[in-house]
């Protein structure tokens, strides 16, 4: 089969490899008909996780077929059409059983494209498939599934939910890509008093103003925090959700936050940032961070095929699943292409 293999930092390649088979009893083999990249695929190819190795295939977000399945699995067999999650559960263990999935010390967690092969190719085996995969109801299209595969669980717990919002709350969304879209989008199921998204590239901002931003501010211009304080009494927001990954957008949000506020981290960082403890020791401010657990993917799932919930006009570009190098170039020049998620089909 062919498959996207990442040979350290900064090369990547479209090559035949190996097709996978059974390995364990809890395993299923998934055709890969849909399939998306991830900004985390990005800092993988800067280098920003070393856990990756040369080898690797790439990629944790994707749509398929059942094609076979272990001796053990009983939920999903051959020809179901199912979501492969971004973490794996053994369910099992003790972080399992708190449906923190994310901590997975069973052999689960996230895995594809990180520690084990990914979906970024033809064919991927997914470990622990009874807790893994979730088959798909009819009326939710591959592209609104691949959605919830990992940039809509991620905004949604550990942005939205970590934050604990509330009817009537702020926030400010830093970084207005997939993942700060996508928060943005959820926010509003809390329905809160004003959503203010920050990010440089102007259309990204034209894009937050679609799905739901109040307010949109390009700190090339603005200064953030004075346009924040300005709109919240002189105080900051409720809630201050990181969704780039670098230190100057986590410095940022500390800087936005009101007393009592909440700092939910989403973004993969690969860098130190500084944490200003002479200024929020004072200020009774939490500052969560996180591995997506996809505890809400079942939920999310509902929304998606209730018709309450929309993923899908953050799509931006569709490419075959042979021109995946065209579409992380594609992918990975943003503020040119004015790509939010491209999607990849057989």
């Amino acid at each position: 089969m062919k498959a996207l293999v990442y040979h350290g930092p900064g090369s990547k390649r479209w090559e035949e490899v190996p097709t996978p088979g059974i390995g364990e009893a809890t395993d299923a083999i998934v055709r890969v008909d849909a399939v998306t990249i991830c900004g985390t695929d990005l800092h993988i190819l800067k280098g920003d996780v070393p856990e990756v190795t040369e080898g690797r295939i790439l990629g944790h977000e994707a749509v398929g077929t059942v094609v076979e399945t272990g001796p053990a699995v009983t939920t999903v067999r051959g020809g179901d059409r199912v979501l492969v999650s971004c973490i794996n559960a053994c369910g099992r263990c003790a972080y399992c059983r708190q449906g923190r999935y994310g901590q997975c010390q069973g052999g689960g967690g996230w895995v594809l494209g990180h520690l084990i092969d990914g979906v970024q190719a033809e064919y991927v085996r997914v470990p622990f498939a009874d807790t893994s995969l979730y088959p798909l109801p009819a009326q939710v299209t591959d592209e609104a599934a691949l959605m919830l595969a990992d940039i809509f669980p991620t905004s949604y717990e550990v942005g939205v939910l970590a934050s604990h919002l509330q009817p009537g709350t702020s926030v400010a969304v830093v970084g207005a890509g997939p993942i700060g879209l996508a928060a943005i989008i959820t926010a509003q199921l809390f329905s809160p008093g004003l959503i203010v998204a920050i990010d440089t590239a102007e259309a990204r901002l034209d894009a937050a103003k679609r799905f739901g931003a109040d307010t949109v501010v390009n700190p090339t211009r603005d200064d953030a925090v004075h346009v924040v304080r300005s709109l919240t009494d002189g105080l900051g927001v409720d809630a201050a959700l990181e969704a780039v990954g670098i230190p100057q957008t986590f410095e940022l949000c500390a800087g936005l936050v009101r007393p009592g506020g909440h700092v939910a981290n989403i973004g993969v960082h690969g860098k130190p940032a500084t944490l200003h403890l002479e200024e929020l020791w004072i200020k009774d401010v939490t500052i969560t961070t996180g591995l997506v657990d996809t505890f809400t993917t079942p939920t999310l799932l509902r929304l998606v095929a209730a018709g309450r919930l929309d993923p899908t006009p953050l799509v931006t570009h569709r490419f075959e699943l042979a021109d995946i190098e065209k579409a992380y170039d594609v992918f990975s020049r943003p503020a040119e292409t004015a790509a939010l998620k491209v999607v990849l089909t057989r």
